[in-house]
Formats: C-alpha cells, sequence, structure tokens
C-alpha cells in the first residue's frame, strides 16, 4: 500500500474540510428555506384564510367572555353571503386597529325598528332571536325604523344592554366590505375550546 506524502494528506485534509462547509452551508440553506416557506405560510392564513382575536368586554355574553382568544374564518364570506345570527368581527371605525365582535341581526334590505324590548324585522317581530339575554332598554337609534342597503348589516351584541352596536351611530350599520369574517374555533381558555356555534 503506497504511502501519501505530506502534501497529499494537506490536500485529502483539505477536501475534508470543504466537503464538511458545503455540507454545513446546504443544511442551513435547508433550514433558511424552511424558515420562509413557514413565514409565507403564515402570512397567507392571516392575510387570507384566519385571524388570532381577542374578546375585551362583556357585549357578546353569554356566547363569548372578556379574554376569550378566537380564530376568525376569513374565507367565508369570499365564497358566500353572511347569514342571520353569524357573529362577525370588523374593523371600528374611529379607533385603529380596534375591531368588534357582534351578531348579524338585521340583513340587506331589510327594515330594522327596536320597540317594547323586541327587534322588528320589516314590522314583523323577530321571534327566532334567541341570543339577547334580556329585553332591550335602549333602543337608540333604532328607535325608529332604519332601512338597510343591498350590502349592509345591522349587528347586536348578545348582551343587548351593554354593547355598543348598530344601535348606536359610532358604529351604525356595517358594509359588507367591512366585514373581517366570521368567529370560527375559541382557542383560549382551553375549557371552552371548540368550535363555535352561530345558530
Amino acid at each position: 500500500m503506497k504511502k501519501k506524502t505530506k502534501g497529499e494528506k494537506q490536500m485529502a485534509e483539505h477536501s475534508e474540510k470543504e466537503n464538511e462547509e458545503r455540507s454545513i452551508f446546504r443544511e442551513l440553506g435547508g433550514w433558511l428555506i424552511y424558515i420562509l416557506i413557514i413565514i409565507g405560510l403564515t402570512y397567507l392564513i392571516i392575510t387570507f384564510v384566519g385571524q388570532r382575536t381577542r374578546v375585551s368586554g362583556s357585549s357578546m355574553e353569554t356566547t363569548l367572555s372578556d379574554g376569550d382568544n378566537l380564530i376568525v374564518d376569513k374565507l367565508t364570506y369570499r365564497f358566500k353571503d353572511p347569514k342571520r345570527y353569524d357573529i362577525v368581527v370588523f374593523p371600528y371605525q374611529y379607533e385603529k386597529n380596534t375591531y368588534y365582535i357582534k351578531r348579524i341581526i338585521g340583513m340587506p334590505g331589510e327594515t330594522v325598528r327596536i320597540s317594547d324590548g323586541y327587534v322588528y324585522i320589516n314590522g314583523e317581530c323577530l321571534v327566532s332571536d334567541i341570543y339577547g339575554a334580556e329585553l332591550i332598554q335602549n333602543p337608540q337609534s333604532a328607535e325608529e325604523p332604519i332601512t338597510l342597503g343591498e350590502d349592509e348589516y345591522f349587528v347586536m351584541g348578545d348582551n343587548r344592554n351593554h354593547s355598543q352596536d348598530s344601535r348606536d351611530p359610532s358604529v351604525g350599520v356595517i358594509r359588507r366590505e367591512d366585514l373581517i369574517g366570521r368567529a370560527w374555533v375559541r382557542i383560549y381558555p382551553f375549557d371552552k375550546l371548540g368550535v363555535i356555534k352561530h345558530e
């Protein structure tokens, strides 16, 4: 067996070192691509599919509570229209990065009025509205009939007497384009984990 000269040994060591470096760079490159893919997918999910939001306040009691963490489904309304009693998320127009979560009560083209503690749609009492915990004490702007446009929705909190919603002129009726999505899954607290029922 032929012995390697000193020069050949050095060359072999140098080649081995180069191979190790290439292997490290390949591994780092793989990790970098993996991280970029994860960031890209996260961005796509947050932008087009779902968004995490936190309930603040008691306006949706007893359905949702203060501190509940939700995933908002941003995809459904790209393919179908919102329905009555959907729980929706939309931006508050007077405060940046503030979002409201309420329930759709009035649909496009309908006339909404609140009288004697009840919601009336097109002059008829909305008897299927089982979500309000008590009679409405203050109809605010809905004391007079409100006729919704073809892309407008009238929303209310389930805790009707402690909710700033479409009755309040600072919120008003919500346009279709302003709906970010519908409440989909409660992810916290863990003992209430699960899909949110809308009807």
